[in-house]
């Protein structure tokens, strides 16, 4: 060890910086038998020196851990700290607005409402009005009286018997498997109390959906659970059966969804219990797999009648389409198809890129399928442009925690919203991001019996309960502060955007908003002209060179002064 006379500085031998915590060691465990001698006491010291001499000479000697080999013992303080970081991050570090995938703010006020408590906020907004991420609803000099009684909404058309009134505010599709049985109650008790729906998620309808009786959404992916034969192909009888019992309102025909869009999964056999097994109709113990594509139809055309086939199936009720926003000529061949047959599904649930799940590549779940506010503008547009929004109804699902994300959505065009993570946080998510381990320390996404004793039912199902009537009353406040009776009134021009700390926008002068049959009687004046043209009906592919269309289009408008 030598001195720097120029800056008075010790300079410590390189071995000694990486070999220092074993070299500690060392030196306290010869001190400890040293005092060994002396003291019988000095057992305990050479049992703890003796133990990190060990440890430092295993961390020297295996082949996984490069750090390990170079700085023994310490470099094990690195696994501690990563260890501990999301605790120290979410209960130390992080700010109320910062927090990811939900900030903490949004978290607090769902668990407010929740427990029945105050939610309220004091001394004013935390949000920075002027940053280009802010959002307002207009609000009106001359309010309006709060609505009375629930906010609802009737889906099903002239093709469904047994129509059904929505809740402004439901449940999005979770799976049991994905839940755990005690969460899977607990929504299910929370939604008939409240009187809104329950999606099964594609895992089906467990024994766990059926105990409390709550209305349910019955999610149909593309692994048919619940109605497939022993192959994995769709199973009518099976489906007929389950369809028509009348807890089972609507019938939803998931195409994607918005963390993992076009990506299918496998839920390990290990993993598929005896439960599992009966809600899903696969055999314990074997690999349970989704496709990423449905073996049902193979065209937007063939879609549209299988559709209306389940509607009939049913025993007449509604059928509708789930999916998360990819190709946008898709969309334009889903719209084509219900105009040239004159059927059409009864609702569609647009789920944005920014949607929860259980388990995903983080490539799909960041950069993988369209966000929901452009998702929901184009499914409106293609609806509207085709003359059928007045039959099918909207859904929007996406990271929505409290009113005003449900006010927004209507704003845009959805007729309701459905919400996932802000559901799980009523029964005890304390957003530990550990879904996908099977470790959910409160018992919520996981199938370990201990870990899910600490949900308790009866209170959980409550504070669902309560959330959603919470968040329906200030949304309805919302509302009666705009000057309106009723959310289906909102427009986008009640939603403004800013652009920049001196531009505000109304989101109708952000993205475009077709009149209705404009796709069918003049689609060159939309900026959809060249995905209306790919769109084609008996095939999801395009049928033209997109690229080179909107290109020619996209001259041709300027010229026409459209951009």
């Amino acid at each position: 060890m030598a001195i720097d006379n120029d800056f008075g500085r010790l300079h410590i031998p390189a071995i000694v910086k990486r070999l220092g915590g074993f070299l500690l060691a060392c030196v306290g465990l010869l001190v400890a038998l040293i005092c060994l001698t002396a003291s019988v006491h000095a057992w305990w010291a050479v049992a703890i020196f003796g133990s990190l001499v060990l440890l430092g000479l295993w961390d020297m000697n295996q082949r996984h851990h490069a750090l390990m080999r170079n700085y023994p013992i310490i470099a094990r303080a690195r696994w501690v700290f990563e260890e501990l970081r999301p605790y120290l991050r979410q209960y130390v570090v992080e700010g109320d607005l910062e927090g990811r995938p939900i900030d903490r703010d949004s978290r607090s006020v769902v668990y407010a409402r929740a427990k029945g408590q105050e939610s309220a906020m004091a001394f004013g907004t935390r949000l920075n009005v002027y940053s280009s991420d802010y959002e307002f609803i207009t609000h009106s000099m001359a309010p309006r009286p709060h609505c009375e009684g629930d906010l609802r909404v009737d889906v099903g058309g002239a093709d469904c018997k047994l129509p059904y009134s929505a809740s402004l505010l439901n449940i999005s599709a979770m799976s049991f498997g994905s839940l755990s049985a005690n969460a899977i109650e607990s929504l299910n008790l929370g939604a008939k109390r409240g009187n809104f729906y329950h999606d099964t998620g594609e895992g089906s309808i467990s024994r766990y959906h059926r105990k409390h009786g709550g209305d349910i959404v019955w999610e149909i992916g593309s692994g048919y659970f619940g109605c497939r034969n022993r192959d994995g192909s769709f199973d009518e009888g099976a489906f007929q059966a389950t369809a028509q019992d009348p807890q089972v309102k609507m019938i939803e025909i998931k195409l994607s969804q918005g963390a993992k869009p076009g990506h299918g999964g496998m839920l390990p056999g290990a993993k598929v219990t005896e439960e599992i097994a009966e809600a899903r109709g696969v055999p314990v113990g074997t690999d349970c797999i989704s496709p990423a594509f449905h073996s049902a139809f193979n065209s937007p055309r063939e879609m549209i009648e299988w559709a209306a086939k389940l509607r009939e199936l049913s025993g007449g009720k509604p059928v509708g389409l789930k999916f998360c926003v990819g190709q946008p000529h898709e969309v334009f061949a889903m719209a084509k198809a219900m105009h040239e047959l004159d059927t059409t599904v009864d609702f569609v649930v647009v789920d944005g890129g920014e949607g929860g799940t259980g388990a995903a590549p983080q490539e799909f779940a960041d950069h993988v399928g369209m966000p929901l506010r452009e998702g929901l503008v184009l499914t409106r547009n293609a609806l509207v442009g085709a003359g059928l929004r007045d039959r099918v109804r909207i859904a929007a699902a996406g990271k929505a925690t409290g009113a005003f994300h449900i006010a927004a959505n209507a704003a845009i065009g959805a007729d309701w919203t459905n919400a996932a993570r802000a559901f799980m946080f009523t029964v005890g998510c304390i957003h530990s991001l550990k879904c996908h381990t099977g470790e959910c320390p409160v018992g919520v996404a996981t199938q370990d019996k201990l870990r899910q004793r600490g949900l308790v039912v009866e209170d959980k199902a409550q504070r669902v309960h309560r959330f959603h009537d919470h968040t329906i009353e200030t949304l309805k406040e919302i509302v009666a502060a705009a000057g309106l009776d009723h959310p289906s009134e909102l427009e986008p021009h009640h939603l403004h955007h800013r652009i920049s700390p001196n531009e505000l926008r109304a989101i109708d002068r952000i993205y475009p908003f077709i009149t209705c049959d404009q796709l069918i009687e003049d689609p060159g004046a939309t900026r959809y002209a060249d995905w209306w043209a790919a769109a084609q009906t008996d095939s999801f592919r395009p049928h033209r060179d997109i690229q080179v269309d909107r290109e020619a289009r996209y001259q041709e408008a300027r010229g026409r002064g459209v951009f």
